[in-house]
């Protein structure tokens, strides 16, 4: 008997060796095909591989440094949990195989900021493909269109992604994913009936077509920034969030769309107090379902809610349509006054720029962005020049202290 047990425990051991000695290989070779794969993208470490009898797989210190990026993302520990130590075998050996019971979590995820983030050849190309302008730019200097920095965020006390944690789950019933930070804010979602597959992660946007809800908690960062970035350009942090706003509808208005008021509304209070933002996407609607009605017509609104009490009237409109001129070739307006014989720029004083509203225009900043286009008004503190971006008229609006030049598109001489 007692050479019996000697025997069970022998075999238990080389059993328990062989288990481990196995998920280790297996293991190995698909952080080398996740490797391979991702290699036109960025570098994957694996760190080191441990595994548990209960079918749970786990890299410890593994790190992704995405080439775009000048900063890696350290992952202190990557766990799969397959629900049982065949299920783990049989997810290594074919991740086709994976069920549809299983749990991903990632802990101590961190990403130190620097400035810049992005790579130089990144920021060349967006520039050169960036045809419309953009849409959620928040702005800590006197140009509304020069986004937030990771610069800015430092100076913000935000030294990057720390305490990061990610848990994906899914389940026979659908797909929840969740990401907590610490001090920025978290990030989950729900979408029921959908199937997520390590093999083919592309497919998981065909695998539903059900609703996907989301919720946003930002931590109080919203208030940080809308305080820092309002003192840098110099404004009322309400006078920034209405700026801010107004980007996006100028963005809206060239991709001809309109927002409602709850839209500006909204999208101005999170602006100015953050809090919890939680909204209903549709993963084949145009504009992440958002509603999108005829120009002139209204409906039901967007199902999204902030701080939990639902916000009605939320949805887009199509643009008037611009009227076109009979030629076959549409002319700007800039373009045919330059036609004109004996007109050139004149440099005038911004103080007299209320006398040119209507005029075509051209603005250089103090930081040397030049903006041409037709003097729209001009208030107290700012102008606003509208230029034909996307077959449509959008107006920047700018900060008078902020122009270093002002000239005027006219006949004659300087006065």
């Amino acid at each position: 008997m007692l050479r019996l047990i000697k025997w069970l425990v022998v075999l238990g051991l080389i059993g328990f060796a062989a288990f481990k000695a196995g998920v280790w290989w297996l293991a190995d070779q698909r952080a080398s095909d996740v490797r391979l794969a991702l290699e036109p993208l960025g570098v994957f470490e694996r760190g080191t591989i441990g595994s548990s009898l209960e079918g749970q797989l786990v890299l410890s210190n593994a790190s992704w440094q995405d080439f775009r990026l000048t900063r890696s993302l350290e992952i202190g520990r990557l766990e799969l949990d397959a629900g049982s130590p065949i299920s783990l075998i049989e997810a290594l050996l074919d991740p086709a195989s994976l069920s549809s019971n299983w749990t991903l979590q990632a802990e101590g995820l961190e990403m130190m900021l620097q400035s810049p983030m992005l790579r130089q050849w990144v920021t060349d190309e967006a520039r050169d493909q960036q045809d419309l302008p953009g849409l959620f730019v928040l702005s800590c200097s006197e140009d509304p269109l020069q986004p937030l920095s990771s610069q800015d965020l430092m100076s913000l006390g935000v030294a990057g992604l720390t305490g990061g944690e990610f848990i994906m789950r899914q389940t026979p019933e659908g797909l929840q994913a969740e990401l907590n930070t610490a001090g920025t804010g978290s990030i989950e979602g729900y979408w029921p009936g959908a199937r997520f597959q390590p093999h083919d992660p592309d497919a998981v946007l065909d695998s539903s077509s059900q609703l996907i809800t989301v919720t946003v908690r930002d931590s109080g960062l919203m208030r940080r920034i809308s305080a820092y970035c309002s003192e840098r350009a110099g404004l009322e942090p309400q006078e920034w969030a209405r700026r801010t706003t107004q980007v996006l509808r100028n963005g809206l208005k060239a991709r001809g769309l309109l927002a409602s008021d709850q839209f500006g509304a909204l999208y101005r209070q999170w602006l100015l107090e953050g809090g919890e933002l939680t909204a209903v996407l549709r993963p084949d609607g145009e504009f992440a379902g958002v509603p999108v009605y005829p120009a002139g017509v209204s409906g039901p609104g967007w199902d999204v809610a902030y701080n939990g009490a639902e916000v009605p009237d939320v949805y887009l409109q199509k643009a008037a349509s611009q009227s076109i001129p009979a030629s076959d070739e549409p002319v700007s307006r800039t373009a045919s006054v330059k036609s004109a014989p004996g007109q050139g720029w004149y440099a005038q004083p911004v103080v007299s720029a209320n006398q040119w509203v209507g005029h075509t225009v051209r603005v250089t900043l103090s930081n040397d962005n030049v903006v041409e286009g037709r003097l729209v008004s001009v208030g107290e503190r700012e102008l606003e020049v509208a230029r034909m971006v996307g077959g449509g008229e959008v107006a920047y609006p700018m900060l008078i202290r902020a122009v270093s030049d002002f000239e005027v598109w006219r006949r004659g001489q300087a006065q």
